[in-house]
């Protein structure tokens, strides 16, 4: 009953993990408001409230952190985009996916390593743009201010993203999506409100905000059934074990969105990349086609869907890789019934994968969509920056999470150490 959950919560790590995951978050939006010197910041977060801009967007993801100038104002976004840059390149050199997927933790570590080096270089060209492009705002620019600042800022980006780390580790969710979820959080009351009071100075509050409301539910409905849905493959194993009808009920679940948040997150990062260039370069080109991907641009629906499809379906094969699923399931002496094992089932679980990797994309292009949808019938714009894909990444977070702490919470009634074991054991 309930009584047994809150006895194995409370004698479980789980309490103390939570606590700790929760101190991390608050200290992670601590440095959003801690500000880099010498800048006039009212006017700054001031030319950012028009919602116009591509960087309104960003700061959604960083949590305000932008506006505010935060010495965190880069969030994780320089870690995002050295991820991306390694996993694509995982595809061009076999010898990193080598170590990422054959040579166990310690090639997995000198992975991580190498994606750390990625995102401090990338910390350092952000920050120094990010200083560049608020140089209007700044009372006294000079170079001493511009190597100060953006020290700051590399290391503020830094210090996040050995937060995010030390999140994972807690394994109660992938501590970026978790530093995501908590600053779209964080912007979600002020959204809410600015939501509430431009309908009604529209004067049409009463029709509007239903409507407004009501996607916002069906989406995260929406959202909660597909992220759940898997296609479940039947098994047989060809063991001498088949005791206890174990066998009749073996499947392979594949998930219809395996890929999650990630194709969102890279494909927004991706999004973000022309402002991000407008910053150093401002370039009419540069500059034209920032606005056009910008949510409410011309290009930025056709461009964001075709870039969650080719996200989606890269990550979904670059986290199962057919022809490894095939070994496995070969070596345990399963086989999908009506397929021969090898070439003929990796075959098959590549057409299964495809298929679903299409399904999610449908149903990721429908969630960047939905904004724009609801938008053009209740005229409000509040939730221009947000996009459903940042409910996705809510739901998904929050889904996974909660997935994490069940299992903690099972694991700790099995929860015995070995030095535990040997301590019970009888001394000869």
């Amino acid at each position: 009953g309930s009584g047994d959950f809150m006895n194995d919560l409370m004698n479980s790590k789980l309490p103390g993990k939570i606590g700790t995951v929760l101190l991390l978050l608050i200290l992670s939006r601590v440095g959003t408001y801690i500000p880099i010197s010498g800048v006039d910041r009212d006017a700054f977060a001031e030319s950012l409230q028009g919602g116009g801009n591509v960087l309104s967007y960003v700061d959604t993801l960083t949590g305000g952190s932008i506006s505010k100038l935060g010495i965190f104002s880069l969030g994780i976004v320089p870690f995002i985009n050295s991820s991306i840059i390694f996993q694509l390149l995982t595809s061009v050199f076999p010898s990193l996916k080598k170590l990422q997927k054959e040579e166990g933790e310690a090639g997995r570590r000198k992975f991580q390593q190498y994606q750390r080096y990625g995102a401090l270089a990338f910390a350092v060209v952000q920050a120094v743009g990010q200083c560049l492009y608020v140089r209007p705002y700044v009372e006294d620019f000079n170079l001493g201010w511009l190597v100060e600042s953006s020290a700051v800022l590399t290391a503020g980006a830094m210090i996040l993203l050995y937060i995010g780390e030390v999140l994972t580790e807690l394994k109660l969710g992938n501590g970026t999506s978790l530093l995501i979820f908590t600053n779209i959080i964080s912007s979600l009351p002020s959204s809410f409100g600015q939501t509430i009071s431009e309908a009604s100075e529209k004067g049409d509050a009463v029709t509007v905000l239903p409507v407004f409301f009501g996607a916002f539910f069906l989406s995260t409905l929406g959202i909660v059934y597909v992220q759940e849905a898997e296609r479940k493959i039947p098994m047989n194993y060809s063991t001498r074990f088949q005791a206890g009808g174990l066998a009749k009920s073996s499947y392979l679940p594949f998930k219809v969105n395996s890929a999650g948040v990630m194709p969102i997150i890279f494909a927004s990062s991706l999004l973000a990349l022309p402002a991000t260039l407008a910053r150093f370069a401002p370039n009419p080109v540069i500059i034209g086609a920032a606005k056009a991907v910008y949510p409410g641009g011309v290009a930025y629906v056709p461009v964001n869907i075709a870039l969650i499809c080719f996200f989606n379906y890269f990550y979904t094969f670059l986290q199962l890789e057919p022809k490894d699923v095939a070994e496995q399931l070969k070596r345990q002496g399963a086989s999908i019934p009506g397929v021969r094992p090898g070439a003929a089932t990796s075959g098959y679980i590549t057409r299964v994968l495809e298929r679903l990797s299409i399904l999610g994309s449908v149903f990721l292009g429908f969630l960047a969509l939905a904004p724009t949808a609801v938008e053009g019938v209740t005229g409000l714009t509040t939730f221009r920056g947000f996009a459903g894909t940042s409910l996705l990444i809510l739901v998904g977070v929050a889904t996974d999470t909660t997935r994490k702490v069940r299992s903690e919470i099972v694991m700790s009634r099995y929860d015995t150490s070995l030095d535990d074991f040997y301590k019970d054991m009888p001394k000869k």
